[in-house]
Order: C-alpha cells, then sequence, then structure tokens
C-alpha cells in the first residue's frame, strides 16, 4: 500500500477514535446507577431507567471495543502492515478499507470466517 493511502485511512482512524471518545464521554452519565427512591420514581420509571442504563452499558462495551480495534488498525499502520489480510497476507481492496478502515480480512477470508 502506498504511503498516501496509509495517511489517507490513519487520518480517517484517527476522526472516528475522536469521535468515539466524545460519544464515550457523553454515554458515561447514562451508565450511573439508577436511584432507588419510591418516591421520587415510580417502579415502572425506575424499570425504565434500569433497562437504559443496561442498553448504555453495552453500548459502551461495543464503543471499547471498536476503539480497541482502531487502535490496532493504526498501530498496524505504524508497522508497515497495515492493508493485508490477517489469514492469507493479499493486500485488503483499498474499497473494502474505505468502507471499515479497521478490518483485518480481506473479502475471502472474511467470508470464509462466516
Amino acid at each position: 500500500m502506498e504511503q498516501a493511502e496509509q495517511e489517507y485511512f490513519r487520518q480517517k482512524l484517527l476522526e472516528e477514535k475522536q469521535a468515539l471518545g466524545e460519544r464515550n464521554d457523553e454515554a458515561d452519565s447514562a451508565t450511573k446507577p439508577v436511584e432507588l427512591d419510591q418516591q421520587s420514581v415510580g417502579r415502572l420509571s425506575r424499570m425504565d431507567a434500569m433497562q437504559g442504563q443496561a442498553m448504555a452499558l453495552a453500548t459502551r462495551q461495543r464503543q471499547q471495543q471498536r476503539l480497541r480495534k482502531l487502535i490496532a488498525a493504526l498501530r498496524r499502520i505504524d508497522e508497515d502492515d497495515y492493508g493485508y489480510c490477517e489469514d492469507c497476507g493479499k493486500p485488503i481492496n483499498p474499497r473494502r478499507l474505505e468502507i471499515d478502515p479497521a478490518t483485518l480480512f480481506c473479502l475471502d477470508c472474511a467470508r470464509a470466517r462466516e
């Protein structure tokens, strides 16, 4: 992969990483413990709040997983391993990297893993 392409994908990865960090900051307030005061929040409202908290925690876990993938992709760029399939070692199509710049596998290997 050419240096210009690597820099393009580095910028794309860094932008997504920054946006993900901002969303993580916003999600922190949604994962705070739910108050158990029955006077201020009714039973159904509290159950809704607890369900919302569980969904926020699941979202945060997915965001953390994505963040780890982005960091790993940036590391591969630094080590000149970026853009090559982890299974077969062939170059990953740039159009596939455009869709998901953190992908590890070419299309054929990704299909074989399904």
